[in-house]
């Protein structure tokens, strides 16, 4: 279940510039912040090129420069009101989120992953008994850990603004000596060439800890991500066991994934 997590190829170093900014857009919205030179090594362009980036996106308001790097701007007020970025197409996360809740069993110990779809899951969970959640999301250790019973652990590390989330070395740390039965893992994007792909490096060793701390990993992702590549790749789709996905999915599509061996399961 081990695969080197790697950037994507080289054909992002010759991203035009509004892709390129999109995708720096996302890396933000991932990060909450972002130095000037990280994004020059990433996207192997200049640092001048980087600063008339955040410039343009700065003029459209999405961030703030500040010396060295930026921030995006809506931090403050989603860590407040523990909003989350990615907001879109929340009526297949939903559905999403109550087949894979469906999936789990009173007494099982699960990992749930940080992001809009896995907290639909988490959110369907309250009516379960004795479940132990290992989970590198704040907002869902909120929504899960009053309901009696349970036992709700998060890792140390360094706290993500824009994801709710705990992240860092001493996270993939914590999950060295966990195991669990099932892990609901989040994607940016997933496709037969790309694998599973994420908009920043700073989660892939995370997300690599988590996989390996599961027997069972379940994939959840709405079918917009189907054949959408984001910044960093993970690994290929073999790391996951099963796909949760919505009937938006194409029958092309559906038979790869079962000609990988995955279990393909729709949520309608």
């Amino acid at each position: 279940m081990s695969d080197r997590p790697a950037a994507l190829p080289d054909d992002m170093a010759g991203l035009l510039a509004e892709p390129r900014r999109r995708k720096i857009l996302e890396w933000l919205q991932e990060e909450g912040s972002a130095r000037v030179r990280d994004l020059s090594a990433a996207f192997q362009v200049s640092e001048a090129t980087i600063r008339q980036d955040l410039e343009r996106l700065e003029k459209e308001g999405h961030v703030t420069r500040e010396h060295g790097g930026a921030h995006l701007n809506r931090i403050p007020l989603q860590a407040g009101s523990m909003v989350l970025q990615h907001m879109e197409n929340m009526d297949k996360k939903r559905k999403i989120g109550a087949y894979a809740a469906s999936l789990v069993r009173d007494g099982e110990t699960l990992i749930l992953d940080a992001g809009t779809t896995t907290t639909e899951v988490a959110t369907r969970l309250v009516d379960r008994t004795n479940l132990t959640v290992i989970t590198n999301a704040l907002n869902i250790a909120i929504i899960l850990g009053a309901i009696p019973g349970f036992a709700i652990h998060l890792p140390g590390g360094q706290f993500k603004s824009p994801t709710l989330s705990i992240s860092g070395d001493k996270a993939v740390d914590y999950f060295q000596n966990i195991y669990a039965g099932k892990l609901f893992l989040a994607t940016a994007g997933v496709g037969p060439e790309s694998g599973l792909t994420y908009p920043s490096f700073a989660d892939l060793e995370l997300k690599k800890a988590m996989i390996n701390a599961a027997s069972h990993v379940y994939l959840v992702a709405d079918s917009t991500k189907i054949n959408k590549s984001s910044f960093t790749r993970l690994g290929a789709l073999e790391l996951i066991h099963s796909f949760v996905t919505d009937d938006g999915i194409s029958d092309r599509d559906a038979k790869e994934f079962d000609r990988r061996g995955i279990e393909l399961l729709i949520a309608t």
